[in-house]
């Protein structure tokens, strides 16, 4: 049978469609080029496998000078179907001038794998930091996160409960969290066109959705997206911080103006923008 979605949710969740012509692919070109620049002018290390199983790898921007650094952990987007690493490191000079350490991560791209894959993968980093960042000169006591739309919704999964003792971390392994335009709750995508390719049922939804499995503590925690959002990012974040002030944790609100689904995280080539002191603000104080 085919799959019939919703056209009402494919307008709110397909943030390309509400720009002109043109607007996702010279983003995606900003992205590389950025990307680029950063890996040819700032020392970095590429390719660090850190799960065995899938061979999957991160990219690591150490913060100059002595000592045990923060780290910024990126979670890149794309609907879990496209972009990588090496499109994902355009932060890495700001932060990096700032005493943080950057991180982007890879992770193997649907249809090849599910999302339940997808998320082990991600998580499986955050594992691997922790036991082995010191070799690299980062402070596992000092891990945040972050990462934009499907790597927003990553984000939350990293934070979420219920996995880190079976990987062998404590609960408090994340200090702080930065979900950009992120996904929370799977249930509109299962009825959109996303889901010709997640292929989502209702268990998916309820194992998977973030905003379910809110941690047993906080973390630090700023939700950001842009004003220029289809409708469908902006509930997802309202309804993202709905759900964690309701559990009683506090959380930064940082709706960007003039920005949309593409472009907001370019803010943090700037080192004065409102994305950059929010982010460095939450890590270092």
């Amino acid at each position: 049978m085919t799959f019939a979605s919703d056209p009402d949710i494919d307008k709110a969740y397909r943030p390309s469609g509400a720009l002109a012509p043109g607007t996702f692919e010279a983003n995606m070109v900003l992205y590389r080029e950025r990307s680029a620049e950063a890996y040819r002018s700032l020392s970095h290390e590429r390719d660090l496998c850190y799960d065995a199983a899938s061979g999957q790898c991160l990219d690591l921007f150490p913060a100059p000078g002595p000592g045990l650094k923060p780290v910024f952990v990126f979670i890149h987007g794309g609907y879990w179907r496209m972009l990588s690493k090496s499109e994902s490191t355009f932060m890495a000079g700001a932060l990096t001038r700032r005493g943080i350490s950057v991180v982007a991560v890879d992770y193997t791209l649907a249809p090849a794998v599910n999302l339940a894959e997808i998320v082990r993968q991600v998580r499986t980093s955050i594992a691997w930091l922790h036991r082995n960042g010191r070799g690299y000169h980062i402070d596992p006591e000092r891990i945040y996160v972050g990462g934009s739309s499907a790597g927003g919704h990553l984000t939350g999964a990293v934070i979420a409960g219920g996995w880190r003792e079976a990987m062998g971390l404590p609960e408090n392994a994340i200090k702080g969290a930065i979900p950009v335009s992120g996904i929370f709750d799977l249930a509109p995508l299962a009825k959109s066109f996303v889901n010709e390719w997640m292929k989502f049922d209702d268990a998916q939804v309820q194992s998977l959705s973030p905003i379910h499995h809110l941690p047993p503590a906080p973390c630090k925690m700023v939700v950001s997206w842009g004003a220029d959002e289809t409708s469908g990012f902006h509930d997802q974040s309202h309804a993202w911080l709905a759900a964690w002030r309701g559990a009683g944790y506090p959380a930064v609100e940082l709706m960007a103006p003039g920005r949309h689904h593409f472009d907001i995280v370019l803010d943090w080539c700037d080192d004065d923008s409102a994305m950059t002191r929010a982010l460095a603000t939450m890590i270092l104080g």
